[in-house]
């Protein structure tokens, strides 16, 4: 499998020259020279395979020759060895918990995959490789999670200071060995466009620098085995599946959109947003128009102007009809939110997360819409220990705090201000 630039102006190249560079020269995003269908007995027989067995299979492809057999199967194991839990909420609505990883988020999947490969490729370098990381949320934690200790590995993490909670920020600040954090005074696109500034700046050319936000195919294709393992549990209830995905920078569910292009039966994907709304407000104008961010309590979603979105575009051809057949966006404010958190609460004493209260709304207004004989599937990203203010004020009640998080908890913060791009040039040039 061959990886070409989004941007169409570099060479093509490998899987895992793709996942070493992060962003191609001409600051594309890499994407796949083709999406690879699983046969039908795939799907057949999907039931009897494990889900290490059933992941394998989906990432192969994408992986080909870069990987030998044994060790992929074992990257896989390792990834996918916790729980994914689906919660029933109402007779047609499950949540998919995401978070019973290392880091209480969804993102452990894609990082743990990421840090994998990337250490297989790097193993006996000589050149040390620098991972630079975006995160509004979920991301610095998971990625600082998978890296910690990799052999050949630096970790910096750029994260908007005030704008992430004191569970996520501890997580990323408290780790130490090869994890640095520099708290950014901005927002996330901030971060993220410096992020990619510094892949393109030639005086940085002495370090090695690659991504772990989902602009990384080794960050972003991982996602997909979630909807494989949502379909393999919910198979035998014979209805057609809907998935909705709080949205953010859109990895997650470009990921899962890919897996439908496998062959994967999901009849639709809603994307469920704060009021950050570029994609909905696209695809029911049909004009793309990225606004600063607002900030939100559902702040891993604070994202202006989604960096995957281009990826969802290329899977279409950027054919706004087609999108539309396969792609619903609604938004909902705060007050929304809380209401949801409520609403699930009271229907299943479930605890929800602010991010899982978004995705839940959107669920529901598309399934009002449609009257088809549907089953849907929420995905509840991260757990609500992390979002803990909001969450007990609004359901007035106490989140247990997790066993596995108490230890993070008691530890000091360490990271370094940084205002602008060159401070960042400098932290990394020193």
């Amino acid at each position: 499998m061959k990886y070409f630039s989004l941007n169409h102006n570099t060479k093509n190249t490998s899987f895992s020259d793709a996942v070493i560079r992060g962003l191609a020269p001409d600051r594309g995003l890499y994407f796949p020279e083709k999406i690879p269908t699983l046969p039908k007995r795939f799907f057949d027989r999907i039931e009897g395979m494990s889900i290490p067995q059933m992941a394998y299979k989906v990432i192969k492809p994408f992986v080909g020759k870069q990987i030998n057999k044994k060790k992929l199967k074992e990257i896989v194991t390792e990834t996918l060895d916790f729980e994914f839990p689906l919660i029933e909420i109402t007779d047609n609505i499950a949540a998919l918990e995401l978070f019973q990883g290392p880091t209480l988020a969804f993102k452990d999947v894609g990082a743990r995959f990421m840090a994998r490969a990337l250490g297989h490729f790097n193993k006996g370098a000589n050149k040390k490789i620098t991972v630079l990381v975006a995160t509004s949320g979920d991301t610095g934690g998971a990625v600082a999670n998978g890296f910690l200790g990799v052999e050949g590995v630096n970790v910096v993490i750029l994260y908007p200071k005030g704008k992430v909670s004191d569970i996520q920020e501890k997580q990323l600040t408290t780790l130490g060995q090869n994890i640095t954090a520099l708290e950014v005074d901005g927002v996330f696109d901030d971060c993220q466009e410096m992020v990619k500034t510094a892949f393109l700046d030639n005086s940085l050319a002495s370090i090695q620098l690659t991504s772990a936000n989902s602009i990384n195919v080794a960050r972003w294709l991982p996602q997909m085995f979630y909807y494989f393992i949502a379909y393999r549990a919910l198979k035998h209830k014979n209805k057609k599946l809907v998935f909705s995905v709080p949205s953010g920078n859109f990895g997650n569910i470009c990921a899962g959109i890919m897996g439908q292009q496998m062959g994967l039966p999901i009849a639709h994907f809603i994307a469920s947003t704060n009021v950050n709304d570029s994609v909905p407000r696209y695809l029911d104008t049909g004009s793309y128009d990225p606004m600063p961010t607002v900030q939100t309590i559902s702040n891993a979603m604070d994202v202006g102007n989604p960096s995957n979105f281009i990826r969802i575009q290329k899977i279409f051809n950027n054919d706004l009809f087609r999108m539309k057949k396969n792609l619903s966006g609604y938004a909902y404010t705060d007050d929304q939110t809380k209401k949801a958190l409520k609403e699930i609460y009271a229907e299943k004493k479930y605890v929800a997360d602010p991010h899982g209260a978004v995705g839940y709304l959107g669920l529901k207004e598309y399934l009002h819409q449609h009257a088809e004989d549907l089953y849907g599937v929420f995905l509840e990203t991260a757990h609500p220990i992390k979002f803990i203010d909001t969450v007990e004020k609004t359901l007035k009640l106490k989140v247990p705090v997790p066993e596995r998080l108490k230890e993070t908890l008691s530890k000091e913060k360490e990271s370094i201000s940084i205002r602008d791009y060159r401070d960042l040039k400098s932290y990394l040039l020193d």
